[in-house]
């Protein structure tokens, strides 16, 4: 993997400086919530996601970013209903210049789509409102699953956590930054899907190395992490299932890489976007990694020695 090359470091400090800005005037985010999204700086994942987009560009991704870390974060702990922010959202997306609601959820979507269609192809539009669509519904079963006690085995985990990580819509994202549209029959080719199936994993299972530990500790439903997913089904103890879900990582750069030798060919210009595509997806994996390296939110420790947290009531 070639490392992401970040942002011109003062187009970044704008983009960043203006995302803030948008969670307190759109998002509504008030302390502490609002510090504690502000240091997490999923504006700083946007900018090595996707750095070669220009100010706008950036932004529209950043805005999009932090929506799904806050919408995923209020789903998850009671703060909106999945329902109602499945239906305030979409409907945001399917129309936001004449959406008016009073959901926050929905009021972000209609801010930042209303930007994102002023350049996006009709394609990745129609993809990012696809991709969203799985998103809340994977999120709704979760929750379902989580009343009822059910549990994941690994086939059905992974194939859930493809559509709950929101990789799917970050993925749209890597076409609107480089101002790209792919047409349906490439997206839909077999490598090309491959290839994001890939970076979708390494990126959710990575996610839930680091998370592992303050999920512990917050006594989330212990099968909905990939570490806790084998401990259950393949009986491996804490660090075996550490050592189980990294070997996974790495075998998921591998499929990655051996796809990525296999990229058929189809017509020159459709071959450049493509290769612009498959970039953005390589910035994702690596990029990614960085972030969870950085942001407070994960606590990664240089040591790489990890101190489980005592567990604590809600």
């Amino acid at each position: 993997m070639i490392a992401t090359i970040p942002c011109e470091r003062a187009l970044c400090d704008a983009a960043s400086r203006a995302s803030v800005q948008w969670l307190i005037d759109v998002a509504q985010l008030v302390e502490p919530e609002i510090t504690e999204y502000i240091d997490m700086d999923g504006n700083a994942l946007a900018a090595v996601c996707y750095p070669d987009a220009d100010a706008f560009h950036l932004q529209v991704c950043s805005d999009v970013v932090n929506w799904m870390f806050i919408i995923d974060d209020w789903m998850e702990y009671g703060v909106v209903d999945v329902r109602e922010a499945h239906e305030s959202c979409i409907s945001a997306l399917r129309d936001p210049n004449n959406f008016d609601a009073e959901q926050l959820g929905g009021k972000m979507c209609k801010s930042f789509f209303s930007r994102f269609k002023e350049t996006a192809g009709p394609g990745s539009t129609e993809r990012f409102i696809y991709t969203s669509e799985l998103f809340f519904a994977a999120v709704a079963r979760q929750m379902d699953n989580r009343a009822k006690g059910h549990m994941y085995n690994l086939e059905s985990y992974i194939a859930f956590r493809r559509d709950q990580s929101g990789t799917k819509i970050s993925f749209t994202l890597s076409e609107f930054a480089a101002r790209i549209d792919l047409p349906d029959d490439v997206v839909s080719h077999p490598v090309i899907k491959a290839l994001e199936d890939a970076t979708s994993d390494y990126v959710s299972w990575s996610n839930d190395i680091f998370s592992y530990n303050k999920e512990q500790s917050r006594g989330t439903a212990p099968w909905e992490n990939i570490v806790a997913v084998l401990m259950h089904e393949r009986g491996l103890d804490l660090q075996g299932a550490m050592d189980y879900a990294s070997q996974m990582c790495k075998d998921a750069i591998q499929r990655f890489d051996s796809n990525r030798a296999i990229l058929p060919s189809w017509e020159e210009e459709v071959d450049r976007q493509v290769a612009i595509y498959v970039e953005g997806l390589q910035n994702w994996i690596v990029g990614s990694l960085h972030w969870y390296h950085d942001s407070p939110r994960y606590a990664v420790m240089p040591d790489r020695i990890v101190k489980l947290l005592p567990k604590r009531h809600l």
